[in-house]
C-alpha cells in the first residue's frame, strides 16, 4: 500500500512595501485628476494652477459681487468697483418695489413658465418623430428647425408683429396677452436636437421588447424613451428657461401697455427713469437673476451630465 501523497508546503509571498507603495500609485487615482495635468502636491505648477483659478474666478465673480453689493448700498455708484456694500440698506429694493418690478417679475414668471412647459412638450414630441420614427423629408424637417437659430430676432421682429396684431386663420390679437410672448417660444431648434441625438442612442431592442408588450406610442414616450433622456431635457430645461427668461424683444413688440412688460424690458425703463438712481437698477438686475440662479442650481447635475454625455457621445 503506497503511502498517500503529501502536497508541498506554499509559502506566501508577501509583497515589499516598495511594490505596495507603487501599486498604490497605480490604482489610486489623483485628487484632482484632468487634462491639465493637475496636481495636489504643492510645487511651481500648483501654485500658477492656482493663480490661474483665482484670476478667472474674479474675472467671472467680479461682476456678479459688485452688483449684489451695490443693489444693497445705500448710495451706489454705477462707475465705482466695490465688493462690499457701504451703508447697507434695502432701500434700493423698496424704491423697485413701487416703480413695479414685482408686477413685472410675476409677468416673467408666468411667461417663462408657461413657455418653457409648452417648448418641452413641442420640442419632445418633434425629437421623438425625428429620432425614432423614419419618413421622406426628415432631414429637411430637421435642417429646418437648426435655421431658425441662426436667423436674428430684428430680422423676424416685424414680421412676428404683425401675425401677433392678427393670427392668420383664426384671426386673433394676441397683442396684449401673454400668450403673445408663450406661443412664439413654443419650439426651440436647440432644444430639438438636442432631444433627437439623445432619442437616437437609445437602444432598438429596448422599444422592440415594449413593442411585444403592447405599448403604444404616447405609453413608449413616457415610460420608456423619457426615463432615458434626463439629462437632455435638463439641459433643454436649464438653457431653455434661460433663454426665455432673457427674452427683450418679444415681451416689446408683443405688448400693447407697460403693464404687460417683464423684468428685462423694466430694467431698461429703471434705466431711463431720471428719478432712480444706479442702486435701484442694480436692486432689478439682483432680482432678475434670482430665477435663473435657482434653475441653475437645481438642474446643474442634469445640465454637466448632459453636456458629458454629449461630448462622449460615440
Amino acid at each position: 500500500m503506497s503511502a498517500p501523497a503529501i502536497e508541498p508546503v506554499r509559502t506566501p509571498v508577501t509583497a515589499s512595501p516598495e511594490r505596495k507603495s507603487a501599486g498604490k500609485r497605480r490604482t489610486t487615482p489623483a485628487r484632482f485628476d484632468t487634462a491639465l495635468g493637475w496636481s495636489d502636491r504643492p510645487g511651481p505648477a500648483w501654485a500658477l494652477r492656482v493663480l490661474l483659478c483665482a484670476l478667472a474666478l474674479g474675472v467671472f465673480a467680479a461682476p456678479f459681487l459688485t452688483v449684489f453689493s451695490g443693489s444693497f448700498s445705500e448710495k451706489a455708484s454705477g462707475s465705482t468697483l466695490s465688493f462690499l456694500p457701504h451703508h447697507p440698506s434695502l432701500l434700493n429694493f423698496q424704491v423697485a418695489g413701487e416703480r413695479g418690478i414685482w408686477d413685472y417679475f410675476g409677468n416673467s414668471l408666468v411667461i417663462a413658465g408657461g413657455g418653457l412647459l409648452l417648448q418641452l412638450v413641442v420640442c419632445t414630441l418633434a425629437a421623438y418623430a425625428l429620432a425614432r420614427h423614419r419618413f421622406r423629408g426628415q432631414a429637411l424637417i430637421l435642417t429646418l428647425f437648426m435655421l431658425t437659430m441662426m436667423l436674428p430676432e430684428e430680422v423676424i421682429a416685424i414680421p412676428l408683429s404683425l401675425v401677433l396684431g392678427h393670427v392668420p386663420v383664426v384671426g386673433l390679437d394676441l397683442k396684449g396677452t401673454v400668450w403673445g410672448v408663450i406661443l412664439p417660444l413654443g419650439a426651440w431648434g436647440f432644444s430639438v436636437m438636442v432631444l433627437t441625438e439623445f432619442m437616437k442612442d437609445i437602444p432598438a431592442e429596448i422599444e422592440e421588447a415594449a413593442r411585444i408588450d403592447g405599448v403604444g406610442e404616447l405609453r413608449m414616450l413616457w415610460q420608456v424613451v423619457l426615463p432615458l433622456c434626463k439629462p437632455a431635457l435638463g439641459v433643454a430645461g436649464v438653457l431653455g428657461f434661460i433663454m426665455i427668461w432673457d427674452q427683450y424683444l418679444l415681451p416689446l413688440i408683443a405688448a400693447k401697455d407697460p403693464t404687460d412688460y417683464t423684468v428685462t424690458v423694466a430694467l431698461s425703463i429703471l434705466r431711463t427713469d431720471p428719478e432712480v438712481g444706479s442702486g435701484v437698477v442694480l436692486a432689478g438686475a439682483v432680482i432678475a437673476l434670482v430665477p435663473s440662479l435657482i434653475v441653475y442650481l437645481l438642474l446643474q447635475r442634469s445640465l454637466v451630465t448632459g453636456i458629458a454625455a454629449g461630448a462622449t457621445k460615440g
